[in-house]
């Protein structure tokens, strides 16, 4: 069954603020343009394909053997839920615009897992593996990627064309075509590619956004 938003805003109040120190409503986004902030739980869709960055518990059966990261076809399901945290090293606060060139984490809703990659291969086209790393008190350096705005836009919006770089790694996240026939049957590979691709290209599509804080 899928979370609706007022669920995913009900989880928002009662557990992001904790992270950051302060309380700030939340809200689903509608239309295009509305600010991507740290706190927010989105969707991540691939360009080309139209389907969503998801995850589940069900682990690689090669590789590293941490849990898949697969692209997903249908648009509700609650497995394909991110929310966007800052890292450990940052002083960004909930609520905050993020900037082309940040270095952010994407944290699995559902499993708690973060968005990871390194150099164990992926199953299907034997690119950089990407997959869902740690918990809430266990991350590292793999977890985080660089957020590389397309075009003259300086901060992060919903339905605005991005791409995610490992920063360990240097590769880009990457999805295509080619599906399991498995472990997640239908679902499509998920990667790490060091090339620029129109493969490349993310946007962020539903989900509940945190306005962008008045403080600074």
């Amino acid at each position: 069954m899928a979370l609706s938003f007022f669920g995913l805003a009900t989880f928002l109040f009662l557990s992001l603020d904790t992270e950051y120190g302060f309380n700030s409503p939340a809200y689903a986004a509608v239309s295009e343009g509305v600010e991507i902030t740290y706190g927010s739980v989105i969707k991540l869709m691939h360009e080309k394909t139209r389907f969503r960055l998801h995850s589940h518990d069900v682990p690689y059966g090669s590789g590293s053997g941490q849990q898949s990261v697969t692209g997903f076809p249908n648009v509700d399901d609650s497995n394909s839920y991110w929310i966007v945290k800052r890292i450990p090293e940052s002083s960004a606060k909930q609520g905050e615009e993020i900037k082309s060139g940040t270095i952010i984490r994407l944290q699995h809703m559902r499993t708690r897992k973060w968005l990871h990659s390194h150099l164990h291969m992926s199953p299907i086209s034997g690119n950089l593996e990407v997959s869902g790393f740690g918990d809430d008190n266990n991350s590292d350096t793999g977890d985080y990627w660089r957020l590389e705005i397309e075009g003259s836009g300086k901060s992060w919006k919903q339905d605005q064309k991005v791409r995610l770089r490992h920063v360990d790694t240097g590769g880009y996240l990457h999805s295509h075509n080619k599906k399991f026939s498995r472990i997640a049957g239908g679902q499509q590979e998920v990667c790490g590619v060091r090339d620029k691709r129109p493969d490349n290209i993310w946007l962020a599509s539903e989900g509940v956004y945190l306005p962008v804080s008045a403080s600074k």
